[in-house]
């Protein structure tokens, strides 16, 4: 079987693509197993073709993002006081976010699932065929005395704007302050959580202190769990890119 950089070197050196050389294999009458064969490599070819041509078009929305304002405020009683926080919304994110992808032909689309904890998944495709995706998940949001429906809804629309930000990298440090929307006591990151922060910064080369910065933070130990999903999730992504670019 013709493996995949030969496959690369027969296109480039023949100057025809997988399904030039089909047409002529066709009208040369080749036989089936022959036709077989270059019909896997066209797929291949397809498919390969697609995935470079989705990472070029997200390098170019990169290239000149969108900026994401907090544009809602929201304010409510809890049984320590009153809490409030501002954020940006799903409407705010996914009009502004969209608007950038569909001009380098990519779109978003979300699933969700319950299995315990609420999962949704974000994936973003290219016209071409390639996509991507990341899942987050979470319990329903209970806070300020929302109903069973009400708490999962706005579980859903809080992770379908994570799960957005992070797979085109937007996310950021600053992006939400609603870390404090329970009323709850503030809790930490713990060793183990520290440590994956730790050994992703080092395997991408990016300083600790950006990290700090990002969460408003002098040391590791001071993140709060809230943010940790975020930036966990951010890491990888940047991580899954940075092998994908050394591949190539």
């Amino acid at each position: 079987m013709v493996n995949k950089i030969n496959e690369t070197e027969l296109v480039k050196s023949s100057g025809n693509t997988p399904a030039d050389m089909i047409r002529m294999a066709v009208s040369g009458g080749a036989d089936l197993d022959k036709l077989e064969k270059l019909l896997t490599i066209q797929e291949r070819y397809e498919t390969n073709e697609a995935r470079k041509a989705y990472h070029k078009a997200m390098a170019a929305f990169k290239a000149n993002p969108p900026k994401i304002d907090k544009d809602k405020t929201v304010s409510f009683a809890t049984s320590t006081g009153k809490t409030s926080y501002n954020h940006a919304s799903l409407a705010n994110v996914t009009e502004k976010i969209s608007a950038e992808l569909s001009k380098h032909g990519l779109s978003a689309s979300w699933t969700t699932k319950q299995n315990g904890s609420i999962l949704v998944t974000c994936r973003i495709t290219h016209i071409q065929g390639h996509s991507e995706e990341t899942t987050l998940a979470a319990a329903a949001d209970t806070s300020g005395s929302k109903n069973s429906i009400q708490a999962i809804g706005s579980t859903i629309t809080y992770l379908e704007r994570y799960t957005l930000l992070a797979l085109t990298g937007l996310a950021t440090y600053d992006q939400d302050d609603d870390g404090q929307a329970t009323g709850k006591p503030l809790e930490f990151i713990d060793e183990k959580e520290k440590s994956q922060i730790v050994d992703y910064l080092a395997e991408l080369g990016i300083p600790e202190t950006r990290v700090l910065k990002f969460a408003k933070i002098t040391k590791l130990e001071e993140l709060p769990k809230e943010k940790f999903t975020q930036i966990i999730t951010d890491l990888k992504l940047k991580l899954e890119a940075k092998k994908k670019g050394n591949k190539k």
